[in-house]
């Protein structure tokens, strides 16, 4: 049985930032490297987006003594910083994360990575930003150096299909070939 502040995601999630083969140091150089993605569900998927809201509300519910710290009560839900963000408010111009809402997940243990049969995922080139799948994450309350909220953590993903990737240039080797005059011309 899952636990209430555990959610699969729907089968149109999109990977975005997917850091699923090795670990990356925060951008900051403090921490523990981490692996992570940024996961974009479709608006249009309510079932998923309601079971992360009931899955955000049990880890509130379940993290209040955390979220009290040294104070004499726990802050509304509704006023601490939570990982189910909107696209189109957070990331204007983002043809991506338009029309979707997204969370930011991450884990310091190497999430499970499986494709569509279910058979473990070996070759790390299948995995990239822009693939689409569901996503096991589990959410849960912190409170660090008076920073609280409710974040959300990486348990693994099962690949369904390929998408365009997302960021990064997409080369091929005939984009080299238009540049050869331009070389021999340099020569001269």
């Amino acid at each position: 049985m899952k636990a209430p502040t555990t959610v699969v995601t729907g089968k149109n999630t999109r990977f975005s930032y997917l850091n699923a083969n090795e670990p990356k140091a925060p951008m900051d150089g403090h921490g523990a490297p981490k692996y992570s993605a940024s996961l974009i569900i479709p608006k249009s998927d309510t079932v998923t987006v309601a079971k992360v809201k009931a899955a955000i509300k049990a880890a509130y519910d379940e993290g209040q003594g955390k979220l009290r710290g040294n104070g004499k009560v726990v802050p509304k839900l509704e006023s601490l910083h939570t990982p189910l963000r909107d696209g189109d408010e957070d990331r204007p111009g983002d043809a991506a994360y338009a029309g979707s809402l997204f969370i930011n997940c991450s884990s310091t243990r190497k999430p499970k990575a499986f494709d569509a049969d279910g058979n473990e995922i070996i070759d790390s080139s299948e995995l990239y930003s822009g693939i689409y799948g569901k996503a096991m994450i589990n959410f849960y309350a912190y409170n660090v150096n008076g920073n609280k909220g409710i974040a959300a953590g990486f348990n693994g993903l099962k690949k369904l299909r390929d998408g365009e990737p997302l960021g990064g240039a997409n080369v091929t080797a005939d984009a080299f070939d238009d540049d050869d005059e331009q070389d021999d011309d340099f020569l001269k």
